[in-house]
């Protein structure tokens, strides 16, 4: 495997997010997006691109986690149900911008296509999920969380009315949204 120059990796990740995000060049959709557009604007070659990923919707995926993990992280200090309310907060404020736009769209494209479907879980939702099951572990090891439902569905409980208003657009996608909705999933699961 070639070993990556972080300054063309960087590129390469910084030309995705520009070509689908809403300002110029962008738009582009993720159908239309091309390995030959992203080379072009990154200033290096396709064949760098499929020497350090497989497809485009790896390196559409990296770009994304790219930026995402700095933007919607998970503390570690603190009370767990405030890192938690913090992360789902973030994760609210930057899926009501050109990020959630991306995702929908990923989410959209694993539908019909089960490599990009098992690839997306592989390289993004694993990691997210682990971490917030720890998360919930801890909240539920300091008392805030009930020690007889799986951490996994209170993962889904809480995570899922991001996902539904970000895909169906039925409403805000902001903090005080997330708070109430966090408030409702927690009268069901917390002590």
């Amino acid at each position: 495997m070639a070993v990556r120059s972080e300054a063309s990796r960087k590129a390469v990740l910084q030309a995705t997010m520009e070509l689908l995000n809403d300002t110029p060049p962008g738009p582009v959709s993720l159908q239309k997006l091309s390995i030959e557009g992203i080379a072009k604007h990154a200033g290096v070659s396709k064949m760098t691109i499929y020497r350090w990923w497989p497809s485009k919707t790896a390196v559409v995926i990296d770009s994304f986690l790219d930026n995402h993990v700095a933007q919607t992280p998970i503390h570690d200090e603190g009370p767990a149900i405030d890192a938690l309310r913090a992360h789902l907060a973030s994760l609210a404020r930057v899926y009501s911008g050109p990020e959630g736009r991306l995702i929908a769209q990923l989410i959209a494209e694993c539908q019909h296509d089960p490599a990009t479907l098992e690839e997306f879980k592989q390289r993004f939702w694993k990691g997210r999920a682990d971490a917030a099951r720890l998360l919930i572990e801890r909240a539920v090891a300091e008392g805030a969380v009930r020690d007889d439902i799986d951490p996994d569905v209170v993962a889904e409980m809480l995570y899922a009315p991001i996902y539904f208003r970000l895909l169906f657009q039925t409403g805000d996608l902001d903090e005080e949204a997330t708070d109430a909705m966090v408030d409702a999933a927690l009268k069901g699961i917390g002590r």
